[in-house]
Order: C-alpha cells, then sequence, then structure tokens
C-alpha cells in the first residue's frame, strides 16, 4: 500500500485532485485518475493534476480527466496549481510561468487580504476562431463555431436558456462527433446581454463540469468573433463567473477565483 498524499482545489467548482510530486509510475496515471475521480467509491473530481518540475518554465502541469485521458490545458486548473504553489510557499512570486502541453502560460497571482492567493490572471495565449460549421445532431442540425485555445472547443449559441437546453444527450454527440477526431469540449450559450454571456459545458472526458477556464474562453472568443459580444465578457458558468478579455493580437486573459476545499491522503495499491 502506498500513502498518497493529495490537496482537493477547484476553480468555481472545476474540481481537481492535486499532487506536488509523482505519485505513482507515469504509465499508470489514466488508472489512478480513472480511480480517484469516482465521486462514489473514492475522493471524487473532475480529474487529476500533477505540479512538477520544469526545465523550460516555473512549474509543470499535467491534467489526467475523469475517464484517464491527459488533456492538453485546462484553466481552471492552471489557476488553482497557482493558488498551490504560492500557498505552500513552493514560490514566493507573483508573476510564474507554467509548462502545459499547450504551451507555456503566464499566470499572475493576487492574494486577498489573508495572505493567500485569492485570483488568478492567466495570459491563455492566441485564439483561433474557425467559420462555423454545421453539423447533424438528434436535435437536427446545430449552427458550431469551432475554436482552438490550446485544446478543440465546439461552440453553439441557442436562443434558450442553457439551463433548459440537453447538455448531456447533445454535448455528447458533438464531443464525438467526426468533426473532432481527438474528440472537443462543448460549450452552449446564451447571449444574455452586451458583454454577459451566460454557458454549460460538455468536457470531453469529463462530462459536463461546473466550470470550465478554456471553454469559457472559447465561447467569450466565438462571442467576438461572431459580433455577439464586445472584446471583454463575463461568462456565467454553473460554478461561477469568469472575466475574460481578448487584446486586439487575439491573446486570451482570464482572470476567476481559485479554492482549497482540504488536504488528505489516502491509502492505494498501486
Amino acid at each position: 500500500m502506498n500513502e498518497l498524499r493529495f490537496t482537493k482545489m477547484h476553480g468555481i467548482g472545476n474540481d481537481y485532485i492535486y499532487f506536488i510530486s509523482m505519485p505513482c509510475a507515469p504509465e499508470k496515471l489514466p488508472e489512478l485518475s480513472r480511480r480517484l475521480s469516482d465521486r462514489h467509491r473514492s475522493i471524487g473530481g473532475d480529474g487529476i493534476i500533477l505540479v512538477l518540475p520544469s526545465d523550460k518554465a516555473d512549474f509543470q502541469m499535467r491534467i489526467f480527466n475523469a475517464d484517464g485521458s491527459e488533456a492538453r490545458m485546462c484553466g481552471n486548473g492552471s489557476r488553482c496549481v497557482g493558488k498551490l504553489v504560492y500557498d505552500s510557499h513552493l514560490t514566493s512570486k507573483r508573476e510564474i510561468t507554467l509548462e502545459t502541453l499547450s504551451g507555456i502560460k503566464h499566470l499572475t497571482l493576487h492574494p486577498g487580504s489573508d495572505g493567500k492567493i485569492d485570483t488568478v490572471t492567466v495570459n491563455m495565449g492566441h485564439v483561433k476562431v474557425f467559420p462555423a460549421v454545421k453539423l447533424e445532431t438528434s436535435a437536427g442540425e446545430l449552427e458550431v463555431l469551432p475554436v482552438d485555445i490550446g485544446n478543440p472547443h465546439g461552440v453553439v449559441f441557442i436562443d434558450c436558456d442553457p439551463d433548459e437546453f440537453d447538455v448531456h444527450g447533445i454535448g455528447a454527440e458533438l464531443e464525438n462527433h467526426p468533426y473532432w477526431p481527438d474528440r472537443a469540449n462543448i460549450e452552449f450559450v446564451q447571449v444574455k446581454a452586451p458583454g454577459h454571456l451566460k454557458m454549460r459545458v460538455w468536457e470531453r472526458g469529463s462530462g459536463e463540469t461546473m466550470a470550465c477556464g478554456t471553454g469559457a474562453c472559447a465561447v467569450a472568443s466565438a462571442a467576438w468573433f461572431s459580433g455577439r459580444s464586445g472584446s471583454e465578457s463575463r461568462v456565467s458558468l454553473p460554478g461561477g463567473d469568469l472575466e475574460i478579455k481578448i487584446l486586439p493580437d487575439a491573446t486570451v486573459l482570464m482572470t476567476g477565483g481559485a479554492s482549497t476545499a482540504f488536504h488528505g491522503r489516502i491509502e492505494l495499491e498501486i
């Protein structure tokens, strides 16, 4: 039996299990994520995130979804990594770099009145919004805007409140649509008012989550690209709000909260 120490954290409800070291042999990480993410038989979460040394940045982040697949980037997860390394005294810097499979990300850490990190701004890099495509689903043909923000997204603007939409059914269909050979994250969004977008997200490998940072960036970018919103948007997700700003060169800045739920340890045969 091995004892694993972890920290459970969430970015507006998008919750992961964090390790500040390699918890097992690398080839066993997919299995570990599947086991620990089970909300009924284990800790529960949207996956696991590893904070590791890097020879390219201050830290390296690896992300494994609840189904064991490895993700390229996680916006909410990156904010939590910033809080974790600062609050754990692994760094005293408030501007750090983070190596991900989507490249080096730059984080600005904002402490609260208690000296611990409260919110984080992440430079998500350049966004690419592609012309809309029409994809067949069981609900009929839907217009989808493909977006690349380091990982693939499909944004669907809807007239109704996202709470009334079949996110699980249509989200799963679009996630696995042949248009995306490696699957995609799918967002359903309503324009509530100028600069205010409401969304729900179906994440590849995890299903519906309370929040998705890259998804919020994709939604704000798609709204900006299609003329539905300006360059700054408040994006409301089931877990809370994120502030998204798109710079003239299509660089996306995301600001939002990061929270520690608890620290723990678990014994496993791995």
